[in-house]
């Protein structure tokens, strides 16, 4: 029995909206060690930059992520000073 390949992924373009906010997470990997931790909070932060989330301080607090070496409140800083260099198209 064999499997097949799995599907090609294709990368959102570098201006997206998507790319934007998930680099921002990554960016921040070494304050959330856990990847599926950084994904939750990417889709959040996405959800909120396009107007259907919360902020990044109530954000954060609900998905409940693990976070090493930094203060939440310095966190969320980072978190909200990031955000504001997303370009939207």
């Amino acid at each position: 029995m064999s499997t097949l390949p799995p599907p090609a992924v294709n990368e959102f373009p570098a201006e997206s909206i998507e790319k934007q906010v998930y680099g921002i997470v990554e960016n921040l990997k070494e304050f959330l060690p856990i990847p599926n931790d950084r994904n939750r909070l990417g889709y959040n932060l996405y959800k909120f930059v396009t107007g259907e989330g919360d902020e990044p301080k109530i954000m954060l607090k609900n998905a409940k992520v693990k976070i090493v070496g930094i203060k939440y409140d310095d966190l969320v800083k980072r978190f909200e000073d990031a955000l504001k260099e997303v370009k939207k198209p």
